[in-house]
């Protein structure tokens, strides 16, 4: 579990915002975070908040600590790393009670300091970038805020695909029944996705492509691929129906049931290349996860 409970040994009568800040040298925004999100407890687990008097010897911290599975970096550099991230792996626990994330093995192998830049699908597998440090983190997030950077997926689609595409629908929340669906059209966030064709296989009817997303949203090329008819292979949200969908989202789908409705044991999508400069240094990073490749060809 990435949340366990630490046991302090705390100074009764001392506000408990104060008792984070000087006694364990907590940053304050840190302590501020801890505290206000009810993570700290008194012997009797009464939440405790910031202005809270300690009346207890001791308090107990609920810290996330990651735990290891295995998975490492794909590649490491002095102030930030990079993962290829499997599939159906959340990359950020999303309650106390999410047992494994990528955050799990970003905090095993690089402390709490470290973190993610961006993110991706829990269902989409590839390259991932982690900061090391506050400060790597603030300049590589920045870099992705402004655009500076250069990425690409693959996917393996439904039907034929030609010909180059630009995308180039708004995106926006569906309204309906599967809260997380987004749909394209012309109201919503600007966004714009390139998809350049690779490789038809005729016997499947599917097309290898590589999906270059200009515009960062939610579901972006899942959604936009949908929406001219080329659903991604594997999706569970879209092209499927409400009960499939909410079923998949409640982890209640049985393994049988996704493959014979979306076609595909997951979702064939796949983070497979990133570009971007970095203290004056420019990096090309490809994954070296051949799984998209291989299901294609099999």
């Amino acid at each position: 579990m990435p949340f366990i409970l630490k046991k302090i040994k705390a100074e009764k009568g001392k506000k408990l915002s104060l008792f984070l800040l000087q006694n364990l040298t907590i940053h304050h925004t840190k302590a501020q975070k801890y505290a206000s999100r009810g993570r700290v407890f008194d012997e009797n687990m009464k939440v405790l908040k910031p202005k809270d008097i300690i009346d207890t010897h001791y308090i107990y911290m609920a810290v996330f600590e990651g735990a290891t599975r295995g998975l490492k970096p794909l590649i490491e550099f002095e102030n930030f790393a990079i993962f290829d991230k499997p599939t159906n792996l959340m990359v950020h626990p999303i309650s106390k009670n999410t047992k494994y994330s990528l955050l799990d093995e970003i905090r095993y192998h690089f402390g709490e300091n470290a973190n993610l830049i961006h993110r991706i699908d829990a269902e989409t597998s590839g390259l991932v970038i982690v900061g090391k440090n506050k400060k790597s983190e603030k300049q590589l997030k920045d870099m992705f805020e402004t655009k500076q950077y250069h990425k690409s997926y693959l996917a393996i689609v439904e039907g034929e695909i030609d010909k180059e595409v630009t995308i180039d629908s708004k995106l926006q929340k569906e309204g309906k029944n599967i809260g997380v669906r987004m749909s394209a059209g012309d109201e919503g966030k600007e966004s714009c996705t390139i998809i350049k064709p690779i490789k038809y296989n005729s016997e499947r009817n599917i097309t290898l492509v590589e999906a270059q997303p200009i515009t960062g949203r939610q579901h972006q090329i899942r959604v936009h691929l949908y929406s001219i008819g080329h659903r991604i292979i594997g999706d569970p949200i879209y092209g499927v129906n409400d009960d499939i969908a909410e079923a998949y989202l409640n982890k209640t789908l049985e393994q049988s049931i996704r493959e014979k409705e979306t076609k595909a044991s997951r979702l064939w999508l796949h983070a497979n290349y990133l570009e971007f400069t970095f203290q004056g240094v420019i990096y090309k990073i490809f994954s070296k996860n051949k799984d998209i490749i291989n299901e294609f060809n099999s």
